[in-house]
């Protein structure tokens, strides 16, 4: 199976994750797959890479399919790698436009919000339930983009959030029906033609946070402190068993 679609037209990339038949979760090997697609968009000249998700659902996170065979170790290992490709879509020289259907979830989220415009479809809903297993991820990046005060409601509560809601928080850029995405894409093509990579690249670094590199390395030590914590693989079980028993109350 091919893990990522790619297309290009006219200086748009646009890249699909194809795990529908898990929800287009962030495995190994799709985290690689989808790291190998943007970088080959990017050196083949692309100027706007947008990011879909095959079937229903975005990307509703990590992929845990083989949580039970996975050490502490081999998770801490998964969730860095991730991050790393978060901060390298966040930081590229191209802009960014990710589309979020159905769920988008934990790790999925944070790819939705590391992009520079986020369109929620209608009945989209987005969750970061990391801190749930004791997950530090990407706080830095989505307290730039909503405001402390709303991210820290967001990820203690760990509440979903409606495409609207995501809106109005500054999560989502805009709620757009399938009928009005490929407007907005031909918008935002012609926006991202206009300035050239350094620039791009220029500008993402100034207005990342805390408008510098040190952020994002507080960010994954955050992340790595978090996830070496002893008993990372139970804490998950234990969340899964959670949402199991509330979905059958």
């Amino acid at each position: 199976m091919t893990l990522v679609l790619a297309s290009r037209a006219e200086g748009v990339a646009t890249l699909s994750l194809n795990r529908p038949d898990r929800g287009n979760a962030l495995g190994p090997e799709l985290v690689e797959a989808l790291e190998e697609a943007f970088d080959r968009a990017v050196g083949h000249g692309a100027r706007l890479v947008v990011l879909r998700g095959e079937g229903r659902h975005f990307c509703t996170g990590f992929d845990l399919t083989d949580l039970e065979a996975l050490s502490d170790g081999d998770l801490l290992l998964r969730a860095v790698r991730i991050e790393q490709l978060l901060q390298r879509i966040h930081a590229a020289p191209v802009t960014t436009l990710a589309v979020a259907t159905g769920r988008t979830f934990g790790a999925g989220a944070d790819l939705f919000a590391a992009c520079d415009r986020r369109v929620a479809t209608p009945g989209a809903s987005f969750a970061f339930p990391g801190p749930a297993f004791g997950l530090v991820f990407g706080t830095a990046r989505l307290a730039a983009m909503v405001g402390r005060d709303r991210a820290r409601e967001i990820l203690l509560a760990g509440r979903e959030v409606t495409a609207e809601a995501a809106a109005m928080a500054g999560l989502a850029t805009a709620v757009l029906g399938e009928e009005a995405i490929p407007a907005e894409i031909a918008r935002a093509a012609a926006a991202a033609a206009r300035l050239d990579p350094e620039t791009v690249a220029a500008l993402h670094r100034r207005t990342g946070p805390a408008a510098g590199r040190a952020e994002e390395d507080a960010d994954l030590a955050a992340l790595v402190r978090s996830a070496a914590r002893p008993g990372l693989r139970q804490r998950i079980l234990d969340y899964r068993a959670q949402v199991a028993a509330r979905r059958r109350g």
